[in-house]
């Protein structure tokens, strides 16, 4: 199970001031929609891919009308500006691994799948999230274009267990619910050999995520279920493992490393608003309970340094 960033990252350098080489962070392009709440979206993915090291490059795809409670809408952009931003950063950047979120229109998927053809040799992980805010035409719509159009180009399909069943086993009659194999051989059948099935249920409060081949389970993960409504996790995994993978790990390890990141994300999450809970993408910046932030450079607790006097901040009225 070996689904690795061509070229590796060791083979990207810089020369620093003494000539010595360096290597840069993976690239990491994202396709996804901006989410002013922060919750999701195009934020969720690049502060994740710079929390593990990468550097995200982000394409918007569009915009959601949303807060951390839910979507009221979504506006797409036009498949022609989606295009014109990636050809850009692909010609200028060595992208390692494609993360597809959510794109917005059939078109923009379209043109998405004509640029991971052109790159084949990259790695795509494909997320599909929750689409029930939507209207319906919509989302049948856009699950079809998703569906014969870029599941042939993905190499990791990441989603829920609910929303993957729904949509690649619609017609599943069996007396138990689909396992991650099940869903692993629906997506097969569109080209895709890895997916990674998340949010499946189990006893007693816990969850288990599964990737999954047609063929057999290469890994599982059991977590137990927080007590809370979280906005983003799907984009933080998927984020994350893109990222992982693009920095040349084994997609076995990724996944894993993918996972562990977003349970730490999850239990250090926040609400900072009336909705949901957002996870904590970049939990290990904050300072341990108790401890003051430190100057580095004076190794001084900053709320020991001597304070501005007199700084007032202005206000932010227009004056005539």
């Amino acid at each position: 199970m070996t689904i690795k960033a061509s070229p590796p990252p060791s083979e990207i350098t810089e020369i620093d001031d003494d000539g010595a080489e360096e290597a840069s962070p993976a690239c990491v392009l994202v396709f996804n929609a901006s989410d002013p709440s922060g919750a999701g979206g195009l934020t969720a993915d690049i502060t994740t891919i710079a929390s593990v090291g990468g550097h995200p490059i982000a394409v918007v795809t569009g915009a959601y009308a949303r807060d951390t409670a839910e979507i009221f809408d979504h506006f797409g952009f036009d498949d022609e500006a989606v295009a014109e931003q990636a050809r850009a950063v692909l010609e200028d950047l060595p992208v390692q691994a494609i993360k597809v979120g959510f794109v917005g229109s059939p078109e923009n998927i379209s043109t998405i799948a004509e640029i991971t053809t052109d790159y084949d040799e990259v790695p795509v992980i494909a997320y599909m999230p929750n689409l029930s805010w939507w209207r319906d035409e919509l989302i049948d719509e856009y699950l079809d274009a998703f569906r014969e159009l870029l599941l042939p180009q993905t190499s990791v399909l990441v989603g829920n267990h609910s929303t993957l069943w729904r949509w690649l086993l619609p017609d599943w009659s069996g007396e138990r619910n689909p396992t991650a194999r099940d869903i692993a051989r629906a997506a097969s059948e569109m080209g895709v050999p890895y997916t990674l099935v998340t949010g499946i249920p189990l006893p007693e409060q816990f969850v288990e995520n599964v990737l999954a081949s047609p063929q057999t389970v290469l890994g599982s993960g059991k977590f137990e279920l927080f007590d809370a409504t979280f906005a983003g996790a799907g984009d933080t995994l998927s984020a994350a493992l893109t990222a992982l993978v693009a920095a040349g790990n084994d997609l076995g390890e990724a996944t894993s490393e993918a996972l562990s990141y977003l349970d730490r994300c999850l239990d250090a999450g926040f609400r900072p608003g009336m909705g949901h809970i957002v996870p904590d993408r970049m939990f290990w910046a904050q300072p341990e309970d108790g401890e003051p932030g430190v100057d580095e450079e004076e190794e001084t607790p900053i709320d020991e340094a001597q304070a501005l006097e007199g700084f007032v901040m202005p206000p932010h009225d227009t004056k005539h």
